[in-house]
């Protein structure tokens, strides 16, 4: 059994129209996507008032058209942003991809846990309890409308930089905000603390027992080891990440959840897309 669901991101591929970009993605053996919609095409912009039904139904059918699904709507937003205004409209467009998720035929709505910086970038207070307080109070926000529509908000986390950073704070947040729709998006290296890759069997174990229940996408890249830090968001293949020990994790916990690969295009997709293969054949998944 092949239990590998291998994507890619949608806006790695350039900007266009919906045909063009699912024409591209849909050379290379994958089966879905993370589709931002003001990265992929132009005419989008990053404010709310934009997607409608007839839009999003366009957009699955091209894909579909490429036998790929939409996996993930990515809409990365600061949800901590220090500009009040400025958080107000990230949310309402986070809240505008959930309302049509199911349109673009996707469940999953992701974003990241923001920063007291604008750009987040790292801040000293994102590791503050009012930093989190206030996460809680946005990601519930989301989590309302997301019941509403029977959609997911998938919660990233990124150790060091951003508010959820370690994994007692994504504990802690899917307790807080206690919503059946909030899940997580789990990127093994985002999340390998940068002073601890040496330990990376040992953390994606941990993971998986945290909150394994919970994850229902997959973000998939490489790192170094460089003097005892973690370096680089590298593509698959190229560096020290233990694929093997990801994808028996996923077999035995998660098979068939969307895989999402980071750092592609169209010059080592192909290349890379094997040696994911690869180990999956090596684990028998």
């Amino acid at each position: 059994m092949n239990a590998l669901n291998l994507g890619v991101r949608a806006h790695d591929y350039g900007e266009g129209t919906p045909a063009e970009i699912a024409g591209i993605i849909g050379q290379y053996p994958v089966s879905c996507v993370q589709l931002a919609p003001a990265k992929s095409f132009p005419f989008i912009s990053e404010n709310p008032g934009q997607l409608t039904p007839g839009f999003a139904n366009h957009v699955r059918d091209e894909f579909a058209r490429q036998n790929i699904n939409i996996a993930v709507l990515g809409c990365y937003i600061n949800p901590i942003h220090p500009d009040p205004l400025l958080r107000e409209l990230s949310l309402q467009r986070f809240e505008e991809h959930l309302t049509f998720a199911r349109d673009f035929g996707c469940a999953i709505v992701g974003t990241e846990t923001g920063s007291r910086n604008a750009d987040c970038t790292y801040h000293p207070d994102n590791h503050s309890e009012q930093a989190f307080d206030e996460l809680v109070v946005s990601v519930r926000r989301l989590a309302d409308v997301a019941e509403r529509h029977g959609v997911f908000v998938g919660i990233e986390g990124v150790a060091h930089h951003h508010t959820v950073n370690t994994y007692e704070r994504m504990e802690q947040l899917l307790i807080r905000v206690n919503s059946p729709n909030v899940k997580v998006i789990y990127d093994p290296v985002n999340f390998f603390p940068p002073d601890q890759c040496e330990q990376q069997q040992q953390l994606m174990d941990d993971a998986f027992r945290r909150f394994g229940e919970h994850i229902v996408a997959v973000h998939c890249k490489d790192f170094v080891n460089n003097n005892g830090r973690k370096t680089g968001d590298l593509p698959s293949g190229t560096g020290e990440m233990d694929h093997a020990h990801l994808f028996r994790l996923i077999k035995q916990n998660k098979p068939y959840v969307h895989i999402i690969l980071e750092s592609t295009n169209q010059n080592n997709v192909t290349r890379i897309l094997n040696f994911l293969n690869q180990r999956a054949v090596a684990n028998h998944c």
